[in-house]
């Protein structure tokens, strides 16, 4: 009985633990049948604003193709809720502009947002918002649940949404009034029927009587008609939107928030040309006003960023203010108000001249390490020449923009007093320092691609430095004791040299002398222009032989080679001797002392270092080497490089 009474337990035992099995399955079933959807990220459009988003925290998906500057994006880091969501997410690299997900977050306001130029997009400065938010990569934390849906301020108000995109912000006006942005919380109080007044189904159409901003014109000949100022800001204005629309606490730039100190990743030292001729007309004039408001607004104006001064030309040009005096964008703003027309022609040449000799001074505020820049407005055409003004300009370092508004047509060019002035005049001929804009209708659009170009610091070519403001003049010694191989390991040094510096007619230029109890001029700096022919002519220097004149060399470089050194550059002579000279070296290298010539001598094997000394521009020990042997030439050139450029950037830049 107790065996029976045992089998019966067991049994039980194994149908309970069957049971019990089959119901754990069955529940895996169940729930996998009732499992939950996948989480569908939301999907939102480039210029979406994350003030528009009522959710505290979301992921979005943002599409392809938002990497345009017309996006507004206002801090880096943390951004400002007007900002564009996709715009912040590819202005702080966690997009491409490829598009995908990305985690938003809504963070408390800030003050003083700083802006700069990254991955495309252009973001500005701002005193501060009242609510911010950050952009992070698209990994959920664990625990919060991420609306599907998203929740816009403006569903509550069906009049507030279709106008939703013309309420929201208005820049600073060029007047000095400063108009406030608008969120669409605060425009939801507006009543329907004022919403309804102030916005329009047809953002371009609006009459030039709505808005005190500047009527601009088209072409000469036409009449102004209906347009839109909204339409000359393009992306950076919104029809519809007041002033009256926002407390004062919301946004003031007469706040006591620190003045921005400037973009450090765009600190360059700029100044524009504006046209004030009597053609360009009163209404066009005040565009070219609002342009130039507009830039300095992009540029965030600061000490440790870009500084502006402005130069308005007619007959005869005239500072209007220059670096050091305005350094924020709200005073620069006010003050460009407040240029009046001068009048007269169009003499642009002129206007450069005297930027070339006056503009960037230490005593104008110029810095000295940032990249000088001079950007020309032209209406037309100029009633002068430009070409060689613009030469000495870039010598001088100066990097020139043109900005040409309705140049001439086919049947207007036999009036050009100087046919592609613009190409004659800007620092390179490949595009970058040219805009053509067909109609002062379309200035605007100029705004973002001039900002990205001025501020990119890396490819402003006119920029003088120690390896492209320089006439080089080499001076060999050919003599006997050197010997033909010897020669070759000289020439080689020589193009190592050379190799180091930008060469072109406008930058860096070469020459080389070869003497022995002869002097021998090999090319002149004339003679070739770019890196390439340069080396090959050293290649094609032939092995004279002789005795060693170095003093009488050093005065045939100084009348055949150096006397056609340009003004503006800086004239180095680099001597290489292997030997005493014959004949004396005191005199002429005085004499290279006073026309401005730095020189160094270079001595190999018997050369005498009293002499070189002697030759050397003072201090000696920056200016002259000794090497024991020819194969060891090589080891010196980043020293002697090092050299130039240390005794260069010591130098007052212009």
């Amino acid at each position: 009985m107790r065996s029976g009474h045992l089998s019966v337990s067991a049994s039980k035992l194994v149908l309970e633990i069957v049971l019990l099995v089959t119901g754990i399955h069955s529940n895996k079933e169940v729930a996998k049948k009732i499992k939950r959807p996948k989480f569908a990220v939301p999907q939102i459009n480039c210029d979406v604003k994350a003030g528009k988003i009522i959710n505290s925290e979301f992921m979005v998906k943002c599409p392809a193709g938002c990497q345009d500057p017309k996006y507004h994006v206002y801090g880096t880091g943390v951004y400002a809720s007007y900002s564009s969501v996709c715009g912040a997410a590819v202005h702080s690299g966690v997009l491409d502009n490829s598009g995908g997900k990305i985690l938003v977050q809504k963070v408390a306001g800030q003050s003083g947002y700083k802006g700069s130029y990254a991955n495309g997009i252009q973001s500005l400065s701002l005193p501060r918002w009242r609510e911010s938010f950050i952009i992070s990569e698209s990994k959920p934390q664990k625990g919060v649940t991420y609306p599907s849906t998203l929740t816009y301020s403006s569903a509550k108000n069906p009049a507030a949404q279709a106008g939703e995109a013309t309420k929201a912000y208005e820049k600073p006006s060029i007047t000095g009034t400063t108009t406030q942005p608008v969120t669409l919380t605060q425009a939801l109080a507006i009543p329907v029927a004022e919403a309804t007044h102030r916005t329009t189904s047809k953002p371009l159409a609006a009459s030039v009587t709505s808005s005190p901003r500047p009527q601009p014109v088209g072409h000469r000949s036409q009449e102004m008609g209906l347009w839109s100022p909204t339409s000359y800001a393009g992306s950076q204005h919104s029809p519809g939107s007041h002033p009256g629309f926002v407390p004062k606490e919301e946004l003031s730039t007469q706040s006591s928030e620190p003045v921005s100190q400037g973009d450090p990743n765009c600190k360059v030292d700029l100044s524009f040309l504006i046209d004030g001729s009597t053609n360009i007309g009163k209404r066009r004039f005040r565009i070219q006003k609002q342009f130039l408001a507009d830039v300095v607004q992009a540029l965030d104006i600061g000490p440790a960023g870009p500084l502006v001064g402005v130069v308005q030309y007619g007959d005869i040009p005239a500072t209007q203010f220059n670096l050091k005096t305005h350094v924020n964008s709200q005073d620069l703003k006010a003050a460009i108000e407040k240029i009046t027309q001068r009048g007269g022609l169009s003499n642009v040449g002129r206007a450069i001249s005297f930027v070339t000799k006056n503009f960037f001074s230490k005593a104008n505020g110029n810095r000295g390490g940032a990249p000088n820049v001079a950007v020309v407005m032209v209406d037309g055409w100029p009633t002068d020449k430009v070409e060689e003004v613009s030469r000495v300009a870039r010598e001088s370092g100066i990097n020139v923009f043109f900005i040409t508004v309705e140049g001439a047509a086919e049947s207007e060019k036999q009036y050009v007093v100087e046919p592609n002035f613009s190409s004659k005049a800007v620092c390179r001929t490949n595009g970058f320092y040219s805009f053509n804009v067909q109609s002062w209708l379309s200035l605007h659009k100029t705004v973002q691609p001039l900002v990205k170009r001025v501020c990119d610091t890396d490819r402003l070519a006119c920029s003088k430095t120690c390896l492209n403001s320089a006439d080089i003049g080499f001076v060999i010694d050919g003599s006997s004791s050197v010997g033909t191989s010897n020669f070759r390991t000289v020439l080689q040094f020589v193009a190592n040299l050379s190799k180091e510096f930008e060469i072109s007619d406008t930058d860096t230029r070469i020459g080389a002398v070869q003497y022995t109890y002869e002097q021998r001029l090999e090319f002149g700096f004339d003679k070739y222009n770019s890196k390439n022919d340069i080396l090959s002519a050293i290649r094609r220097v032939g092995y004279w032989s002789g005795g060693t004149s170095t003093g009488a060399a050093i005065q045939y470089a100084l009348e055949q080679l150096f006397k056609k050194s340009k003004p503006n550059k800086r004239k180095v002579m680099i001597l290489i001797t292997d030997g005493r000279s014959y004949d004396d070296v005191r005199i002429p290298a005085m004499a290279a002392y006073r026309k401005g010539v730095i020189t160094y001598a270079i001595g190999i094997a018997w050369a005498a270092q009293d002499e070189l000394e002697v030759i050397a521009t003072h201090p000696a020990r920056d200016h002259s080497f000794f090497v024991d042997e020819f194969d060891n030439l090589y080891k010196f050139v980043p020293r002697i490089i090092q050299n130039i450029c240390t005794e260069f950037n010591s130098q007052p830049r212009n």
